[in-house]
């Protein structure tokens, strides 16, 4: 998901950038209150997706001797900065330049209006390319699973900043178009007011959502229910297995688990398994030293037997579980 991540993230920087300096031009021509509202809202996105590539590239990086899981984390506490940025920059200005505009109206929209309705058409169709981009990304990595769930759940959080912010910009401009058509229409200024005040709370919303799921991914998240339950089904396959004492499992990145089992081994049902003749061992025995090089074979090879099985249940979890990074099963 890694890859398909950054190509969204780039993609978003790219085409944000554009529709910025359209946008900005258009308002410096215009002074239209929704239009600066979309230039800051596109100005957030910029910065913001800044800080999301930054978050992706650290988290890249590979574990060294102080950082052992690595540095998967690295891109919740970008993610979570450009949720921050969104809601301070992208909400709080907004919202502000809005209600000054309506306290201390300004004459509406009596010339063309075409340019800002131009380039706000321009804007909905370069960032609705780039959300397509982070749907598909997100789409694909999904693997069929319901996408609601999996988008609150298990996504990438940089991908899914990415989502929010375009759609939330593609409803914006659907706002700013309305607000400032019925400006022009009416020749009341109060409508391009509201519609900055409503961009606004959309990027409130949205920073809000962002804020909360990477909040709780940095806190320490437990893997998706569906993951877990896959890893018991797995568990109580095995007959040689008693009770579970103990499940432990952490989100530690992007598509990436960290999973800890206690469990209690049945030593009887697990030496069955054993490839051992003992009648013909036990014939073989004449002496006190025969006696003890049994005894030592038999335990060393029930400790390798022990520790086979566990590797092979490693193993299979890993392949059931694929974004499992690092397990560890400890036999009680």
């Amino acid at each position: 998901m890694s890859g398909e991540s950054k190509k969204s993230v780039l993609s978003a920087i790219i085409g944000n950038t554009i529709v910025m300096f359209a946008k900005f031009g258009v308002f410096f021509t215009t002074g239209s209150s929704s239009m600066l509202a979309e230039g800051i809202h596109t100005l957030a996105d910029v910065m913001n997706q800044y800080l999301l590539l930054v978050g992706v590239l650290k988290s890249e990086k590979n574990p060294d001797q102080e950082h052992t899981t690595g540095y998967g984390r690295e891109r919740f506490v970008w993610a979570l900065i450009s949720a921050v940025g969104i809601f301070f920059l992208g909400c709080g200005v907004t919202i502000y330049h809005g209600v000054h505009s309506l306290l201390n109206p300004h004459p509406g929209h009596e010339g063309n209006i075409w340019w800002p309705v131009g380039v706000l058409i321009f804007s909905l169709i370069v960032e609705g390319y780039v959300l397509y981009i982070a749907y598909s990304g997100l789409k694909k990595a999904s693997q069929n699973k319901p996408f609601l769930p999996y988008l609150k759940e298990e996504a990438d959080p940089s991908a899914v900043a990415v989502l929010m912010e375009d759609a939330a910009a593609c409803v914006g401009v659907v706002i700013a178009l309305i607000a400032i058509t019925l400006s022009h229409l009416t020749h009341q200024p109060y409508w391009d007011a509201i519609g900055s005040i409503v961009i606004g709370v959309l990027l409130g919303l949205v920073a809000f959502w962002l804020i909360a799921r990477n909040r709780e991914l940095l806190v320490g998240r437990s893997i998706p229910e569906s993951e877990l339950d896959a890893l018991k089904d797995i568990l109580k396959t095995k007959n040689f297995l008693g009770t579970i004492d103990h499940i432990r499992t952490e989100v530690i990145g992007a598509d990436q688990y960290d999973i800890q089992v206690e469990i209690e081994v049945d030593e009887k049902k697990l030496s069955q398994t054993m490839n051992i003749n003992l009648k013909e061992k036990y014939k073989s025995i004449e002496t006190y030293e025969d006696f003890e090089q049994f005894a030592l074979e038999l335990s060393v090879q029930s400790m390798e037997k022990l520790t086979q099985t566990i590797d092979e249940l490693e193993s299979e979890i890993k392949k059931k579980l694929p974004n499992t990074k690092f397990i560890d099963i400890e036999p009680n």
